[in-house]
């Protein structure tokens, strides 16, 4: 026997003062928040991209090393690359685009190809 109580979550926000605001009251109350102000093209610049690899190894639900050994990309390069150490070179971009556009057909092409020593 379950003797577990399921409850439902109570809203924790009221939500009636945000849906009163006209646009421009939300854009100005926004840009008066210091934590929640947009950023700049310089702060831009200097942010630490996201790396890739991370996002396209999601997708394709892999952890870093099962994405690493099927697209036999050695693991420490692709740790490299995901902890944003390194940026993966031209070469290595297109070939991050190629898995991100059709991983089934490089995985094949590999499959198909030489093994590499």
């Amino acid at each position: 026997m379950n003797d577990a109580v399921t409850t439902t979550p109570t809203v924790k926000h009221d939500w009636s003062r945000l849906d009163a605001m006209t646009d421009e009251q939300i854009h100005a109350a926004a840009m008066a928040d210091p934590d929640a102000r947009p950023m700049t093209d310089e702060a831009f610049a200097r942010a630490k991209k996201v790396p890739r690899i991370k996002t396209i190894r999601r997708a394709l639900k892999l952890t870093l090393e099962e994405f690493a050994d099927r697209y036999r990309i050695p693991l420490t390069v692709a740790q490299d690359w995901e902890r944003g150490i390194t940026e993966p070179d031209a070469v290595s971009t297109a070939y991050l685009r190629a898995i991100a556009g059709n991983s089934t057909a490089v995985l094949d092409a590999l499959r198909a190809g030489p093994k590499a020593d």
